[in-house]
């Protein structure tokens, strides 16, 4: 005995639902270890006892050899005295209150999927085929520690084939917890809108008829892994028509779904980026550039350079896209601005007037999960624009730990929540625009379940300023919490900083289309100073009046007349764009109340520049959805342009100001004098990053720092971000991008979490 050494080892992360405890099972046999390993509330506990030199080897392994779903945050060991036991087993998991996380979904492994498509397997076209390298987890999870009694899967009892393969430890499917097969697994059956089964033609299985479906036109709403998809045929303009009507989606992008990558290739330019992120086992959403011919409808994206454009996921996406050959639009399963539908009757109820026919299933979903867009950045690592599916829920580490549990309730578009406690933090799945008792019921249903699932009580409610933000107003009821109100833009930086294991100080370039300032104004053009625990403005754009408040927003027009008045006086000429477009009358009354200030409150937003140059080409003096203004500008830019316009950058009493007066004041007369669209957008574009870099090298060297943060909506811009980094490079300063989050208000939670554990 006196040989042998046994040690305990505690291994956190996510090491739940990934095959974790196979895969310690594997290698202590291997090494001729004996022992245990289980799961607990906090992760992994495991034994193992052998020589010396042995149990050595599997602590050296352990982390480095973990399976590709695992993430290994630590691992931690303590010497036990040796008891001679033998063999080595997997225990049942140890309950108690969870401080671990089951892992996000993973699309279908390769093996899994030459099964589904093989004639001579036993689950040949069966679509919910998984493994412990694959398949559903955060979606299904009803709680930890992560077994199948804890699953929407706990209802399906495991035929003997099934079984076997979950209890042999050297069978890829060896507690897999969502294991299946047509015998005893989920079903999927195809409906009407009545929700009345329409039966299997001749040898066609429900997914094989939808394909038919679709080939014949035909809109169907498809149930998936995290919710449904409203699914047809991407390059028939009339059908992608009827769906925008059905759906009242008037002309905002809808995503694709390509076969293979052959496909997906014609459709999109593909880099070595965009292919690894296309095939990546989270399988986002790619936005890159449209190829010219690309066989997808007009209306799939009006007035957009890109296409947003994703592989199959999930067995059933897979056979439903082979089986259709061709590359479908696969939208969010919703009316706009709602929740995606993810229960069969819920769907039925509120897609009916969309939707032809039903693909359903029996596989319940826990945790409603849209899916997740990313974009390739020159030079960068990819740009996260929508943090969901195949992410979340991913712990990220706090530079400083919190000592009491806290939840940020983020803000009010694109938003997240976010739970923290110790070290680390979780930012929920992608909710939506708070603007409606959907999203709203969805947002506190999520916070409830990360709360159960973290065993988290939260001592701390951290908030954006905004008084009406609902987010905000969610957090002022919750009873025996203490409050934190953090800045919106502050927690913008603050949320980059956190991402990258920093705490400052740092200038942080914020641009976005609004926040709520300390001064009561709408910010969104930000130079600030500051680390987690607190900021400065050291500078802003030029401030002007947003005519109307909301409908400004609404209608660009309004700010191209705000910005007019602030550059050339109180009764600026109609513009060149606006003559038949725009009312006399109106433009005059608009800009009277933007020279009296009467309704038109105060604005620094860099989105509504975007918005007022975006009209003042005549790209768009009326949008259907946010950001389509600034969408269109930074599509009509000419790459090869290298010009500028003049954008000054000054010192004030207030701090540094970048002033756009002139800009828009040149803007005017080369519209008037025939410079083309794409020449204007792009000196717009050149200006803007030369301006922010010139400003963010003042602000850095007043404050003696050389770290620049870029965060903020107008960053998911490609054109404008590759054009700041390399100008703030040259400047010989260090630029931190949020990279696991979006630059957007997705990220703000995070931000509100980071201050609230700095300062609490």
């Amino acid at each position: 005995m006196r040989s042998r050494r046994r040690v305990r080892a505690r291994v956190e992360g996510t090491v739940q639902g990934v095959g974790f405890r196979p895969y310690v099972h594997r290698l202590a046999t291997d090494l001729g270890l004996s022992g245990f390993v289980l799961n607990d509330e906090r992760g992994v506990v495991l034994e193992v006892e052998s020589s010396a030199s042995a149990v050595e080897r599997f602590l050296e392994r352990l982390a480095v050899e973990a399976p590709a779903l695992a993430h290994v945050e630590s691992v931690r060991h303590e010497e036990l005295p040796p008891m001679g036991d033998q063999g080595f087993a997997i225990l049942e998991s140890s309950l108690g209150a969870a401080a671990t996380m089951v892992g996000p979904d993973a699309a279908v492994c390769q093996a899994c999927r030459a099964e589904v498509f093989d004639p001579a397997d036993r689950r040949f076209r069966y679509p919910f085929t998984n493994c412990t390298n694959c398949g559903p987890r955060f979606t299904i999870v009803d709680g930890i520690p992560y077994d199948r009694a804890r699953t929407t899967m706990a209802g399906f009892a495991m035929c003997g084939p099934c079984r076997a393969e979950y209890e042999e430890p050297g069978d890829r499917r060896f507690h897999a917890e969502a294991n299946a097969c047509p015998v005893c697994g989920p079903r999927a059956w195809l409906c009407d809108r009545m929700g009345v089964e329409i039966a299997p033609r001749g040898a066609l299985d429900a997914i094989a008829q939808a394909a038919a479906a679709l080939r014949d036109g035909l809109i169907i709403a498809v149930k998936g892994i995290g919710g449904f998809h409203l699914v047809c045929r991407a390059d028939d303009e009339d059908v992608v028509a009827r769906l925008r009507a059905r759906k009242r989606r008037e002309e905002k992008p809808f995503a694709l779904m390509a076969p293979d990558l052959e496909s997906a290739r014609s459709l999109v330019e593909v880099s070595g980026v965009e292919e690894a992120l296309l095939c990546d086992r989270r399988r986002p959403i790619v936005l890159a550039r449209s190829r010219a011919g690309a066989q997808a409808a007009r209306s799939v994206a009006p007035g957009s350079a890109d296409l947003g454009v994703m592989l199959p996921y999930s067995p059933l996406h897979e056979l439903l896209l082979a089986d259709v050959g061709i590359t479908l639009v696969m939208t969010s399963g919703n009316v706009s601005d709602e929740p995606i539908a993810y229960r069969n009757d819920e769907a039925l109820e509120r897609l009916g007037a969309i939707a032809d026919v039903f693909l359903l299933h029996d596989r319940p979903i826990r945790m409603r999960t849209d899916d997740s867009i990313v974009r390739a950045i020159d030079r960068r690592p990819p740009l996260m624009l929508r943090r969901s599916r195949g992410y979340v829920p991913d712990a990220l580490r706090l530079p400083l730990g919190t000592g009491v549990p806290v939840l940020a309730c983020g803000a009010e578009l694109k938003s997240t929540f976010c739970l923290a406690k110790g070290g680390r933090a979780w930012v929920s799945h992608h909710i939506g625009d708070l603007q409606n008792e959907e999203t709203l019921r969805s947002f506190r249903e999520g916070i409830a379940h990360f709360e159960r699932l973290l065993a988290v009580a939260p001592a701390v409610v951290a908030h954006d300023l905004h008084p009406d933000y609902l987010s905000s107003a969610y957090a002022s009821e919750r009873e025996g919490v203490r409050l934190v109100g953090v800045q919106h833009h502050h927690a913008h930086l603050a949320a980059c900083l956190a991402e990258h294991g920093e705490t400052g100080p740092a200038v942080g370039l914020i641009l976005d289309g609004t926040g709520y300032g300390t001064d009561g104004t709408v910010w969104g053009g930000e130079v600030l100073v500051g680390d987690l625990t607190g900021v400065v403005r050291a500078g802003r754009l030029y401030p002007v009046r947003m005519p109307g408040g909301e409908a400004a927003i609404r209608e660009p027009w309004r700010m191209a007349c705000a910005w007019l008045v602030a550059a050339q006086g109180a009764e600026p000429p109609i513009p060149f764009a606006f003559q038949g477009r725009i009312d006399m009358r109106r433009w005059r009354a608009v800009s009277q109340i933007a020279a009296s200030g009467l309704s038109s409150p105060v604005t620094s937003s860099v989105g509504r520049l975007f918005d007022a140059v975006a009209a003042l080409l005549g790209l768009r003096t009326v949008v259907t959805f946010e950001g389509q203004a600034a969408t269109l500008l930074e599509a009509s830019v000419d790459p090869a342009e290298r010009g500028t316009l003049p954008l000054p950058v000054e010192r004030c009493d207030e701090g540094l100001t970048i002033d756009a007066r002139e800009t828009i004041r040149t803007i005017v007369a080369q519209v008037e004098a025939g410079v083309p669209t794409g020449v204007v957008a792009a000196r717009f574009h050149n200006a803007l990053a030369g301006a922010a870099a010139h400003a963010c090298a003042l602000a850095a060297a007043d404050a003696d720092v050389d770290v620049v943060v870029l965060s903020g909506g107008v960053f998911q811009n490609r054109v404008l971000l590759e054009r700041t980094c390399r100008a703030l490079a040259g400047a010989g300063l260090r630029v931190l991008v949020p990279e696991r989050l979006p630059p957007n208000d997705g990220g703000v939670s995070y931000g509100q979490a980071a201050v609230a554990a700095a300062t609490t």
